[in-house]
């Protein structure tokens, strides 16, 4: 494994915010509730971004997760502020297993044939071989479960980003990834991007390791379409899937899974 400088806490802050794990993404919660509840948007719903038009804006390379009536109930739950922490946890890992199996079917496959047990031959499909996760921590770590539950053996790195305390900017502090990470494909899980920064850094030092953008893919929960437009607009050939585009993320998430709000 390749490691770099881990933090004191292996806390991280959510999308080039401060370091506290708390202040900035309530902040920037509250200023986006505020902007919602001014007299201009007051009792107005702001939508979500349709699959039409992220193909149109943003490409074919952002997928989003077909939001049939299961997927909507969750995001609602996820979204109300009422939601206990145990039933959060419960729905946002129901949302996680969903992203992340759409998330495996962006991975190549090869043809396959098997002999049943009635000695029949069976064409199918398997993996090619060679793929991992790397989960940004610390809310990427909400879904490695997932890709667990779904790839028995997979390896997973880790990657911490933070914010400079002068310059506010995102910073690679830590990162331990396989050795052969390079010549693998990686579902890079991130639930919530808001601005885009975190992810930006996340996937330059994967490319410093030598995976090619092309071989990147994002699991994501939650995004705006101000972070959609950063990370595509910098790196056109990472695929990015997501359950959600809408201007409000709830950066509430992490603190909530993870029972530190």
């Amino acid at each position: 494994m390749r490691n770099g400088s881990p933090s004191s806490n292996g806390s991280q802050s959510e999308e080039g915010s401060s370091s506290s794990d708390h202040q900035q993404p309530q902040q920037e919660a509250q200023e986006q509730e505020q902007q919602l509840h001014t007299p201009t948007h007051a009792h107005a719903a702001v939508p979500a971004a349709t699959s039409e038009e992220i193909l149109a804006e943003y490409g074919s390379n952002l997928k989003l997760l077909e939001c049939n009536s299961q997927v909507a109930e969750l995001l609602t739950i996820l979204r109300d502020k009422n939601t206990t922490r145990s039933d959060f946890k419960f729905y946002a890992d129901r949302l996680i297993r969903l992203v992340i199996e759409e998330s495996l079917n962006q991975l190549p496959y090869t043809h396959c044939d098997v002999e049943t047990p009635t000695g029949a031959i069976y064409e199918g499909l398997k993996y090619r071989s060679g793929n991992c996760g790397v989960s940004i921590i610390r809310s990427g770590e909400a879904m490695e479960q997932g890709l667990r539950d779904c790839c028995r053996s997979i390896r997973i790195g880790k990657i911490l980003v933070e914010s400079d305390a002068n310059t506010h900017e995102a910073r690679v502090v830590y990162a331990r990834f396989p050795d052969d990470i390079g010549s693998r494909q990686v579902l890079l899980m991130y639930p919530i991007m808001s601005t885009g920064n975190t992810v930006l850094q996340a996937v330059n030092v994967l490319r410093e390791h030598g995976v090619p953008e092309s071989c990147i893919i994002l699991s994501n929960l939650f995004c705006t379409p101000m972070a959609a437009r950063t990370v595509v607009n910098a790196f056109p050939k990472l695929k990015i899937l997501t359950s959600e585009l809408h201007p409000v993320a709830p950066n509430h998430f992490g603190q909530k899974y993870f029972g530190t709000d």
